[in-house]
């Protein structure tokens, strides 16, 4: 990690296991909101498609206001307990009662308790992932380490996220079922990873003494050039993942109609993800990151392209796609929050402070802003084709249109990030070049 002249160590393992715990059970908590929810209160509950998107997407935009607040606030905390640790502590309350009431809602819930409720949870959520986050950024200024520290907390984000995926296959299909588990989960899970964490990970001790200026801050985003197409890639790329997360259930049970392969498709899709981690590691450490991360959105665009082809008990088909597809998730997790942190450094060149919860803030922005932007995409399109989801009947149409929201859509969306991220200039040399600069001007060797 950084100490405190800011130069870089070798991060152990224990550390980077203790840093990259909470991600588990917040990966458990984010897979029913992409996954499990929309589907769970537009059909099970019966609220509708055009409603729940529209909830969802209602809710996301409070994070417009609660995101750059906290992300500043948590810049500007200091004290004994270190700036990022009393955020966690604040928001893990919030984010456990409200994820109760989401996943368990009263008898008779309609849209106004799904909106109040969901905006207490992304409020309890921002407080706790933005700091965590930003901490990451900050345990240490090395190109590669970033790429490790990244790994380990996205790679332990997959292992939550297929833990929650592989509840249908233990308690049954029924989405309900599976909600109340994971919020009991919670209670137990999240709780004891945040305490390995604050007992475990020390928080850098930063050399720069002027407090960050929050609105400075906002302004500096705008002339920092790589993160503009970074931010704006990664937004791409989020709704061209958000669309498959969102749909995939949808999709499994009306066009491949194999509704109980859904736990088997999800297991597979995120292990291979785990798997294949390691190997964009290497990737990157030859190529560079943002070569990688090309590749890799190149990859899964090419594969989705067939997926309108497939139809009713093609899943072993599908099976295929997972796993191809599923390579591919390993860079998006790993590879993107690691540039992340190289364009805080630049920041940090240019101003002498250091801002990593507004740059993560506005990160997570565009995350839940992509992720509810798939919600509201999808859920009208397919009531305005006539999709119905409560039975067997519906037209060609429909079916195509779910076809395509789930993967002609998202390659489109994948291309667009392509395109943006051609030439990109931070690479490993000029990161290193960066981060001299940087610790010459702290006086440091």
């Amino acid at each position: 990690m950084a100490d405190a002249a800011g130069a870089a160590k070798p991060l152990g393992r224990s550390l980077l296991l203790a840093y990259g715990l909470p991600g588990v059970p917040l990966a458990a908590l984010l897979l029913p909101l992409y996954v499990i929810l929309p589907a769970f209160y537009a059909d099970d509950l019966g609220l509708g498609f055009a409603v729940v998107g529209g909830v969802f997407l209602a809710a996301r935009l409070w994070d417009v206001v609660t995101d750059p607040l906290i992300g500043a606030l948590s810049d500007r905390s200091g004290g004994r307990f270190g700036r990022r640790r009393p955020w966690i502590l604040a928001g893990a309350p919030i984010l456990l009662v409200s994820a109760t009431a989401v996943f368990l809602p009263a008898a008779g819930s309609g849209w106004q308790s799904l909106l109040l409720w969901t905006m207490a949870l992304y409020l309890g959520g921002t407080m706790v992932l933005l700091p965590y986050s930003a901490w990451g950024a900050e345990l240490s200024s090395d190109y590669h380490q970033r790429s490790r520290v990244t790994a380990w907390r996205e790679g332990l984000v997959v292992v939550g996220t297929l833990l929650a995926a592989s509840l249908p296959a233990i308690v049954g299909a029924e989405r309900g079922r599976s909600l109340e588990v994971i919020a009991w989960a919670l209670w137990i899970v999240l709780p004891i990873s945040l305490a390995i964490l604050l007992r475990f990970v020390p928080e850098p001790r930063l050399a720069e003494r002027r407090r960050p200026d929050w609105r400075h801050g906002l302004k500096a985003l705008w002339g920092n050039k790589p993160f503009l197409r970074l931010i704006v890639a990664y937004f791409l790329n989020g709704i061209a993942n958000g669309l498959p997360a969102t749909l995939f259930l949808l999709f499994v049970q009306h066009v491949l109609e194999k509704p109980e392969w859904s736990g088997i498709l999800l297991l597979v899709y995120f292990l291979c993800g785990v798997a294949a981690v390691p190997l964009w590691l290497r990737l990157s450490a030859r190529y560079g990151k943002h070569r990688t991360w090309i590749g890799a959105m190149l990859w899964a665009s090419v594969i989705f392209a067939f997926v309108p082809l497939l139809g009713p008990d093609d899943h072993l088909w599908f099976l295929l796609v997972c796993v191809l597809t599923g390579l591919s998730l390993g860079a998006d997790l790993v590879l993107p929050p690691s540039m992340q942190a190289d364009v805080i450094d630049l920041d940090t060149l240019k101003s002498g402070r250091r801002r990593a919860g507004v740059y993560f803030a506005v990160w997570g922005m565009a995350t839940k802003l992509a992720l509810a932007l798939a919600v509201g995409i999808a859920f009208p399109l397919l009531e305005l084709a006539g999709f119905q989801s409560g039975g067997q009947g519906n037209q060609p149409l429909a079916l195509f249109t779910l076809a395509a929201l789930y993967s002609l859509l998202p390659a489109l969306f994948k291309l667009g990030a392509i395109g943006l991220f051609l030439g990109y200039p931070i690479t490993a040399e000029r990161q290193r070049r960066i981060g001299r600069l940087v610790a010459a001007r702290a006086g440091r060797p």
